[in-house]
């Protein structure tokens, strides 16, 4: 019997994977159902197992069985592994995914699985923490926290109850790290939550994750239930969220498990010490807690040997929007902007040029194709006024408009923002109303400037519309709007009680800055990429 690989991924399974998997099973072949390799233009991928190995065919389609399975298909691949995309990566995370079964027990220990844990649990606690402070590794989104220092101020909280926290609410656009893991090596964060549960002296852990990925929540519930037995006594259950962004922060997630309506707390007192039901917590994100096994498995040094600066290990990088290649691809900090974007994603599906790259979801920055040279570090882009994130890059080509993606960042908080703030909950809506004028006096200016005798007309209509004809008398001045929204963006920045409204002025402040043209203003001088 002939067996063949076929992801179950969301991504693939969007693609046709169950129609191609249920084709093949209809022939009579053995098809194991494995997490997605991370390529989506190869999607739905098929592997047959050979006498040479895995040998990949995609494409696939269902009317493509025969000629898969005689080697015909005009789609093969060869060894999936080989293919440029994936043989220059370092998959330390992703080891697995697209190559085991996710709900394998066997499969898990055969490659790798528990040998973590196994080492975390023949140290003490503090040998631990100390390992995963030696290996430099980081929050994998929002500031970049080391871990480590958060697991050793919940190590010497003193208190009877602690709590792992997964902060699994995969919220960002262009982001599906945390979905491909949890559906495609679930035992993986099970193990790193183990290991931290260990590390710190908690007995019970939650994965928090979002009510929209359901494949996810029944793939980790069949994986927390296959693989209670080797975790225990540590206990693990998974909480869904109903959709909310800013459940994405911490505090917020902590008072959703607890069943209040998500709202931000004020720090202090820290989660590390006061944080679900009021006791010590341990709150990472999938991609941090999933690095560990590897960690307590390879050793600090193997981990720390990788990476750029105080950005050590590696990072999953998830490529969407208007890319040629979308996909996952793990690889050291340091890498380049520019690499990633042209280099590994192939430039944009369209074929225009690239005009912009969103670095870090809705909330962070654009920047141009004259800031390809930065490389993928978290000073790096910190110093270029923005920030990684959860390592999502969306590209636009040079068909974008920057104001109207500097409003949706603007709409975009207003609707998620949980109210608790004033400078969140309202600048927002004022940022709306303000990019609004700007862009109307743009398009009148544009409109008149295309009139014959357009010095005349452009000089009339700046004498019109410097004043509305309201009683207050709004400044509508293009330049006036954007002073006004700069200032509203400061206020924001440093007055918001959490990252919902401090990163939004990011995509905003950035937008204006490297696209000013798209508000009005004056084009910048061009620069040559790097």
């Amino acid at each position: 019997m002939t067996r063949v690989y076929i992801s179950r991924d969301m991504a693939s399974v969007a693609l046709g994977a169950d129609a191609v998997a249920h084709a093949f099973e209809q022939v009579g072949c053995d098809v194991i159902r494995t997490g997605s390799r991370g390529l989506f233009s190869i999607e739905p991928l098929v592997e047959v197992e050979t006498d040479e190995g895995r040998i990949g065919y995609g494409p696939v389609g269902t009317g493509s069985v025969a000629t898969v399975l005689d080697g015909t298909h005009p789609g093969r691949l060869g060894k999936v592994e080989d293919l440029p995309f994936f043989a220059s990566q370092q998959r330390f995370t992703f080891a697995r995914c697209g190559i085991t079964d996710p709900l394998s027990l066997t499969d898990y220990a055969a490659r790798g699985g528990w040998k973590g844990l196994e080492a975390a649990r023949a140290q003490t606690p503090q040998a631990v923490v100390d390992t995963v402070k030696a290996s430099g590794l980081r929050g994998r989104g929002g500031a970049g926290f080391p871990t480590g220092i958060k697991w050793q101020t919940v190590l010497d909280a003193p208190a009877s109850t602690k709590f792992i926290v997964c902060n699994a609410d995969e919220g960002d656009s262009g982001t599906f790290a945390d979905r491909m893991l949890m559906e495609g090596d679930p035992f993986c964060l099970i193990e790193g939550m183990a290991i931290a549960a260990h590390a710190v002296g908690a007995g019970h852990g939650y994965i928090y994750i979002r009510s929209e990925y359901p494949f996810a929540c029944q793939t980790m519930r069949a994986a927390i239930d296959a693989s209670a037995h080797l975790v225990a006594p540590f206990k693990l259950e998974v909480r869904e969220g109903a959709g909310a962004y800013v459940c994405g922060e911490e505090t917020a997630l902590l008072d959703s498990i607890e069943g209040k309506r998500g709202q931000v707390r004020a720090k202090p007192p820290l989660p590390a010490l006061q944080g679900l039901f009021g006791q010590p917590t341990v709150i990472n994100n999938v991609l941090s807690l999933a690095a560990v096994p590897f960690i307590l498995a390879k050793g600090a040094d193997a981990y720390a040997a990788v990476g750029f600066g105080r950005s050590r290990g590696t990072m999953p990088v998830q490529l969407a929007g208007n890319v040629k290649h979308g996909g996952l691809y793990e690889i050291g900090f340091g890498i380049t902007l520019g690499e990633l974007v042209n280099g590994i994603g192939g430039g944009t599906a369209s074929g225009c040029p690239v005009r912009a790259v969103q670095v870090g979801g809705p909330l962070g920055a654009y920047f141009p194709p004259s800031m390809f040279h930065l490389p993928f570090d978290y000073e790096a882009f910190a110093q270029a006024g923005g920030l990684i994130g959860h390592a999502g890059i969306t590209v636009f080509d040079d068909s974008v408009d920057m104001a109207h993606m500097a409003r949706f960042a603007m709409e975009f908080c207003a609707a998620e923002s949980c109210g608790k703030c004033t400078p969140c909950r309202i600048g927002s809506t004022r940022g709306v109303e303000i990019i609004d004028r700007i862009i109307g006096t743009r398009d009148s200016l544009r409109s008149v400037r295309a009139e014959p005798v357009a010095e005349r007309a452009v000089e009339r209509f700046l004498d019109s519309a410097l004043y509305s004809r309201s009683p207050d008398r709004i400044d509508v001045s293009i330049e006036a709007q954007t002073s006004l929204l700069r200032d509203l963006a400061d206020t924001m920045k440093y007055g918001s009680l959490c990252a919902l409204g401090g990163f939004t002025p990011y995509p905003v402040l950035s937008a204006l800055d490297h696209f000013p043209e798209d508000f009005g203003a004056a084009a910048p001088a061009k620069e040559a990429a790097e």
